[in-house]
Parts: C-alpha cells; sequence; structure tokens
C-alpha cells in the first residue's frame, strides 16, 4: 500500500517585527521561536527548556514578555514582536543594555537577552520599581552564573538614574 505524507498547509503570519513590517509563511505548528532562530535568522533569542520556565526565549509581544518556545508563531499575527536584536539603534544601545554593560550584569550571556527584554518591559510599566519588584518580575528568567545581583543593581540604578543611560554611546 501506497501512502501519500500527509501535507501540512501554510499559513501566512504577518507581523511587525523590531519595528518592520514581516511576512512568514508557517506550518500552523511552528513555535516562535523556531520562526525567529531558523527562518529570521534572528540568534539573540536563545533555547534553553522549552517549557516556558527559563526566560532564555523572552521576546516582547506588543511590549509584554512572552516565552517564545511556548508561543505558536501564528498567535502573533498582526502583532508587534520586539527581540534583542531591535533594541539597538544602529549601533546606540538601548539604555538597559547600556546599564548591563556597566554594570558587567552579565556572564556567560546566555540569559542576557531574556533578561534585558524582561526590564525592558518592566520599566514600561513601573518607571521606579522597588528592589521587591524587581526580583519579583524577574522571577522567570534564570540566570546561572551572575547569583542575579549586578543584575538588580544595575536596574535599579537605571530606574534610579536613567538620565546617566541616556546619553550617545562613546
Amino acid at each position: 500500500m501506497n501512502e501519500t505524507p500527509y501535507e501540512i498547509p501554510l499559513m501566512r503570519v504577518d507581523m511587525t517585527l523590531n519595528g518592520r513590517g514581516e511576512s512568514v509563511e508557517i506550518e500552523p505548528r511552528e513555535m516562535l521561536i523556531d520562526v525567529l532562530r531558523e527562518r529570521l535568522r534572528l540568534k539573540g533569542t536563545k533555547r534553553s527548556c522549552d517549557v516556558q520556565v527559563c526566560g532564555a526565549c523572552t521576546v516582547l509581544v506588543d511590549g509584554m514578555p512572552v516565552s517564545s518556545c511556548t508561543t505558536l508563531c501564528a498567535d502573533v499575527e498582526g502583532r508587534n514582536v520586539t527581540t534583542i536584536e531591535g533594541l539597538a539603534d544602529g549601533t546606540r544601545l538601548d539604555p538597559v543594555q547600556r546599564v548591563f554593560i556597566a554594570h558587567g550584569a552579565l556572564q556567560c550571556g546566555f540569559c542576557t537577552p531574556g533578561m534585558i527584554l524582561a526590564v525592558k518591559s518592566l520599566l514600561a510599566v513601573e518607571p521606579k520599581p522597588s528592589e521587591a519588584t524587581v526580583r519579583h518580575y524577574l522571577r522567570g528568567n534564570i540566570c546561572r552564573c551572575t547569583g542575579y545581583v549586578k543584575i538588580i543593581e544595575a536596574i535599579l540604578d537605571l530606574a534610579q538614574n536613567p538620565e546617566r543611560y541616556q546619553s550617545e554611546q562613546k
């Protein structure tokens, strides 16, 4: 008996990706992380746990952090998606990126893109968070290297001194 392989029909997803319109043909079952990394070659979004626990795959969808490893790409139809690659303006880093560098709030860097995007979202809704709020907001982002001290210090410094990190990158 000859079996014909079942072909999954493709669907088109239109989104705003890092400030620009993007259309991609996908299978309905494809996860956002796979489309970002493999189809669109945005490698800053990291794959780790695949179960929405570690935060390494965090991207922003309409400004809110989501785990791209458990988000269907089809679910971002018509939405605004921001990856770590979308934060810098040319060679000018985003203030959150700058403060992480200034405080040495990273080591291996694997968790850093997801951590930075989570912080970006936090500061958009709570510009002057308390340490407790920062810790609570980052509970979904695991860092195995830093112990979080420098990360928390960096975020609190940015919240208290935003003008320090707004100037042109030198």
